[in-house]
């Protein structure tokens, strides 16, 4: 027999070795709505808080990511395929379309989401302290935070009459009740709200179009994944239109965007990651309540202000968590 043939057999008889030995791990499998390649930083936290509860991918834990590539509907089997490969727990830390596809995947593998929606509304859990059955999770209170956003584009631009925010169609569960927020806000403060739906980089071209169109003054978009992934166009398109917009991410604000105010991305997937591995060491999702979002970061990009043509308020700056020069 010849020595590569020979080697190439000890190869194949050791694989099923090494399979067996994986399979022999506990698996966590990751369901992700939008694409890997904008969300780096956000596995790495996820890696991150894992190792910090003393986890470690591919030594005492195997990590079986799935991505929708902001294909929502491809969610559902994606879920039911972690079903299929008996994960110990799926974690679905992007959004609410794919909590939803994980708990209509299973009723006894736990799973633990992370939203920027009410999770008791959106069906997720029956309450937030006592979310019942196999999930629970963490909520950034996106939505929630829509009024405050509204509020810091209003102390920056107090004249404009007319406001925009950009949702996902596709992503009602965050799109209805941030909307609503926002028009009861900016009634009161005498204000109208345009509301933009986009669902991909086309659409996503054709909103900022209509919004000269409209004789809009300021934009507010909605945290989704199909805009996390988007983040460097959209400030792009607010540059070549010369509209002022805030953003729910810091990670918008760093790649050029004007403003920023929402949750840390990346402490809640920490947290998602660390809820995760008390599940791993045994606890269950009906006795772990839903944790709200604690910390907020309000980051103003002065070079985008510059670009914009826009003195930044000495009160604002003063309030900033960060300030990109």
């Amino acid at each position: 027999m010849r020595r590569r043939q020979f080697i190439g057999l000890i190869g194949a008889a050791a694989w099923p070795v090494v399979a067996r030995a994986q399979q022999s791990l506990p698996a966590i499998g990751y369901l992700y709505g939008g694409s890997s390649a904008s969300s780096r930083h956000l596995v790495a936290a996820f890696r991150e808080g894992l190792s910090d509860a003393g986890y470690v991918d591919g030594r005492n834990v195997i990590i079986e990511f799935r991505w929708a590539d902001n294909d929502f509907a491809r969610l559902p089997e994606l879920a039911a395929d972690l079903v299929r490969l008996r994960v110990a727990v799926i974690v679905a830390p992007g959004g609410t379309p794919a909590g939803l596809a994980a708990k209509a995947a299973t009723s006894t593998v736990p799973v633990i989401f992370g939203v920027g929606s009410d999770p008791v509304e959106a069906g997720l859990v029956a309450s937030l302290n006592r979310p019942g059955g196999n999930v629970t999770g963490l909520t950034y209170m996106h939505a929630q935070l829509a009024t405050k956003q509204l509020g810091l584009l209003h102390e920056l631009l107090p004249s404009p009459e007319r406001f925009a925010v950009l949702a996902n169609p596709n992503n009602r569960a965050i799109a209805e009740p941030l909307i609503k927020d926002l028009r009861a806000a900016a009634s009161v403060i005498g204000r109208q709200i345009e509301v933009l739906y986009a669902g991909d980089n086309r659409e996503i071209e054709l909103a900022y179009g209509s919004l000269v169109q409209k004789s809009t003054n300021a934009l507010l978009i909605s945290p989704d994944p199909v805009f996390v992934d988007h983040r460097a166009q959209l400030a792009a398109l607010g540059h070549r239109y010369s509209v002022p917009t805030i953003y729910p991410f810091r990670e918008d604000a760093e790649a050029g965007g004007l403003m920023s105010y929402g949750s840390s991305n990346t402490d809640l997937f920490r947290q998602v990651a660390l809820y995760a591995a008390r599940v791993l060491k045994g606890e269950k999702p009906v006795e772990m309540p839903v944790l709200r979002a604690t910390k907020f970061e309000f980051i103003i990009n002065l070079k985008a202000a510059r670009a914009l043509g826009l003195a930044i308020p000495p009160t604002l700056l003063a309030r900033a968590d960060e300030v990109i020069e």
